[in-house]
């Protein structure tokens, strides 16, 4: 009596080099701008604790053939693929300058377009600069609510900068660089858990 031998595919090894798929999206149409250099902190601060890799939307670029949009299939190809990029992400961190006391115009018309089921439970980090210290609920009253109607999930801690917390264009201020780390550190547990494919490099450089 012949046994029948059975072949037995071994398990696929779990890739170490797994990276989060972070898209920025900087709600400000001056180039340069203290919107997108908070952005990209926040975006370095999160590479410096998880693999990622990033891309970063910037209206200032797409804003002329975005404005001139009221559908979505009035968009070129160039801005439909940035939509797509952001209903995408693993991890969305957006900022926004404040205009007469709210986000910016196209940043809300921007995401207007974005599919309303595309970011359920997709981790965000808020973020906006102002002024003054006045806008700051900017964060807490504008960009969490538009957020929620997504069903995605804002992050602890957002980031409000004014302008004197810049110089040349750059983060320069200290409690800015601390707020901003501290939002960063509160929030990776969070993605981990929510993305369950991020490498914590701090963590792996401990074992």
């Amino acid at each position: 009596m012949t046994q029948a031998i059975l072949s037995v595919r071994p398990p696929e090894p779990v890739s170490s080099t797994a990276r989060l798929n972070v898209v920025a999206v900087s709600g400000s149409v001056s180039a340069p701008s203290k919107t997108r250099a908070l952005l990209d902190e926040i975006v370095a601060a999160l590479g410096n604790r998880l693999e990622i890799t990033a891309h970063t939307v910037s209206l200032n670029e797409i804003g002329p053939a975005l404005a001139g949009a009221v559908r979505r299939d009035e968009l070129p190809p160039t801005v439909e693929a940035e939509l797509e990029r952001i209903e995408r992400a693993d991890v969305l961190v957006v900022a926004s300058p404040v205009y007469r006391a709210a986000v910016s115009g196209l940043f809300k018309h921007l995401f207007d377009l974005v599919d309303q089921h595309a970011l359920a439970g997709t981790p965000v980090i808020v973020s906006a600069t102002g002024g003054s210290d006045r806008h700051a609920l900017v964060v807490e009253h504008h960009l969490r609510p538009l957020f929620a109607f997504f069903q995605a999930v804002t992050l602890p801690l957002g980031v409000y900068a004014c302008e004197a917390e810049f110089s040349g264009g750059r983060v320069a201020g200290a409690a800015l660089r601390d707020r901003i780390e501290r939002a960063v550190e509160v929030s990776v547990p969070l993605i981990r858990r929510l993305s369950g494919s991020a490498v914590d490099r701090s963590a792996r450089a401990v074992r």
